[in-house]
């Protein structure tokens, strides 16, 4: 089982993977989820290190309570940590393989993956995986928090790169595309952005309509993916990201936004670019936190 993992630190409140029960994910409504953590970082192009990310997240992890106080309840879903996955670095194709075999895996014992970067480029492996199974991926909505719209087609001459992920799942015909806390574009971007329909909002909008943001997510029908690049925050409160950019939203901002996917199907969840190898990197905080705030919806 998962043979493209090794065991390494969990992330806190991780049950034992031996004792998941498959037969019990169709009489369950609790949510399940497995995690993955995936130390790549081969398409970098600025400031390295998202290999350590998984790590990093995950010592993090165990600054917070199972108890949520502003939800005023405990967690209880069902969490299990497959551990890192077997990537091989400089190799975004090999590693690619392995990231979307092990999700399949993850997907038959009937869990949501989870999954810990790692740069952005393993958001679409995943997605792959998921568009083998028998959910309709035209029905999937993507939610996407970024500095960035990585909507590139080719970055550097690379069709798989952090910048273009967006493209390639783009290129997977989801239902729909939205871009939160977005701030940082090239005009082919943006006009590829707007010729096709998709929503943005940028970081300024965020500020200014945070209560509307938050409505429209809530409004949402049918299952849902969400890919997190850290560096949506600003980088007071996320230095240590792989492009960091200026003037970005801020960790009670994010907060809410996540608050506001409550009750919803939740396919998957990926969070990426965290570059950080040390304990206590207010980067990792921030993104444990996020990762938290999902486990407790």
């Amino acid at each position: 089982m998962l043979f493209y993992t090794e065991n390494v630190l969990k992330f806190a409140f991780s049950n034992e993977t031996s004792n998941i029960d498959v037969e019990s994910s169709n009489h369950n409504d609790r949510k399940r989820f497995g995690i993955v953590g995936v130390p790549f970082d081969g398409t970098t192009s600025y400031m390295p290190g998202a290999r350590f990310g998984p790590r990093s997240v995950r010592e993090a992890s165990y600054n917070f309570e199972r108890y949520n106080l502003i939800l005023d309840k405990n967690i209880n879903t069902e969490i299990y940590d497959f551990g890192d996955l077997e990537v091989v670095h400089g190799n975004f194709k090999k590693t690619c393989s392995n990231l979307e075999q092990t999700i399949s895996e993850i997907l038959e014992l009937g869990l949501i993956p989870l999954t810990i970067g790692g740069d952005h480029s393993i958001s679409c492996c995943v997605l792959k995986a998921i568009n083998k199974t028998d959910l309709n991926f035209h029905d999937i909505t993507i939610i996407h928090f970024d500095a960035h719209m990585d909507l590139r087609d080719r970055y550097m001459g690379e069709k798989y790169s952090h910048a273009t992920v967006m493209h390639r799942i783009f290129d997977m015909n989801p239902k729909q595309i939205i871009q939160i806390g977005v701030r940082s574009s090239s005009e082919e971007e943006a006009i590829f952005a707007r010729e096709n329909n998709l929503k943005f909002y940028t970081s300024y909008d965020v500020d200014e309509k945070l209560e509307e943001i938050s409505k429209f997510l809530k409004k949402i029908e049918g299952p849902i993916y969400v890919t997190f690049d850290i560096d949506v925050l600003d980088p007071a409160f996320a230095p240590s990201v792989g492009t960091p950019s200026p003037c970005g939203l801020n960790p009670k901002q994010i907060e809410k936004l996540i608050y506001s996917l409550k009750n919803k199907k939740i396919v998957g969840f990926d969070l990426v670019e965290v570059s950080s190898n040390k304990i206590g990197d207010i980067t990792s905080v921030n993104a444990a936190k996020t990762i938290y705030d999902v486990l407790s919806l």
